[in-house]
């Protein structure tokens, strides 16, 4: 008998590659602003760029800051890191977001994966702390839509991943039991440790070392013969590098 009947992913980095997407979005945006011949390297502005936004998404998170805060500042501080401080920065990220939701780079196996879960009977659902106005349309649009009987975006539940509320909101509503739910993602803090912490199993998405973990959590799992660990609260936690390792998980 199966343990698992109710399977709830992340999407971006989990199934949508969201590095790769986003710094192509990004490139097109500055092409179609004309601001991209006013940057020394793109390469250097994106990497300022993600460092900005990964820490201004950390403060949202936290709830330290609002959208709109992270969504300005996260143009205005990487642009006027390069001297650019002339542009409407609500209507850059507006552009931004267009442009994501258009792509649809995924990691290698995703849909093969998902067609394998769908054909063995698995309820899945996506749990996203991703804005609304961008997340409905990368699904649809890069052929995932279909395969979830509902997607959770912490803006509708105006709560996010790692908070319990948005755990509990999804299991109720898919009146899913925990035990026999588990979580999928890419992210140790939001995913991995918010699971955890409402005590349901999870599956962390490595992808060969590019996702990190703690370094107490990788010595265990470096000296483990098994393919999970139990870490805390008697829940289980398994690794895998690629998403087509689900399917000999599940």
């Amino acid at each position: 008998m199966r343990k698992y009947d109710h399977l709830f992913f992340d999407l971006d980095n989990t199934l949508w590659d969201f590095t790769a997407n986003s710094r192509l979005a990004m490139k097109q945006t500055l092409e179609q602003k004309e601001i991209i011949s006013k940057l020394t390297s793109f390469d250097e502005f994106f990497e300022v760029y993600e460092q900005i936004n990964q820490s201004l998404w950390i403060d949202y998170h936290s709830k330290k800051i609002t959208k709109q805060i992270l969504i300005v500042e996260r143009f205005s501080r990487s642009m006027q890191e390069f001297g650019i401080s002339d542009q409407d920065w609500q209507d850059l990220n507006r552009q931004y977001l267009e442009n994501m939701a258009l792509q649809t780079g995924l990691f290698p196996g995703t849909i093969e994966t998902l067609q394998t879960l769908k054909a063995r009977g698995y309820h899945m659902y996506i749990i996203t702390n991703g804005f609304r106005e961008v997340q409905r349309a990368k699904l649809a649009n890069c052929g995932l839509a279909g395969f979830f009987t509902h997607v959770f975006i912490s803006e509708d539940i105006q709560t996010n991943k790692p908070h319990r509320q948005i755990f509990e909101h999804a299991l109720k509503s898919a009146n899913a039991l925990k035990k026999r739910s588990v979580m999928i993602g890419d992210s140790w803090e939001t995913d991995i440790e918010g699971a955890m912490e409402f005590r349901m199993d999870q599956i962390m998405f490595m992808n060969h070392g590019l996702h990190q973990i703690p370094d107490r959590v990788n010595s265990m799992r470096m000296a483990s013969n098994f393919g999970c660990l139990e870490i805390k609260y008697r829940c289980l936690t398994y690794f895998i590098d690629e998403i087509r390792s689900l399917t000999l998980i599940l």
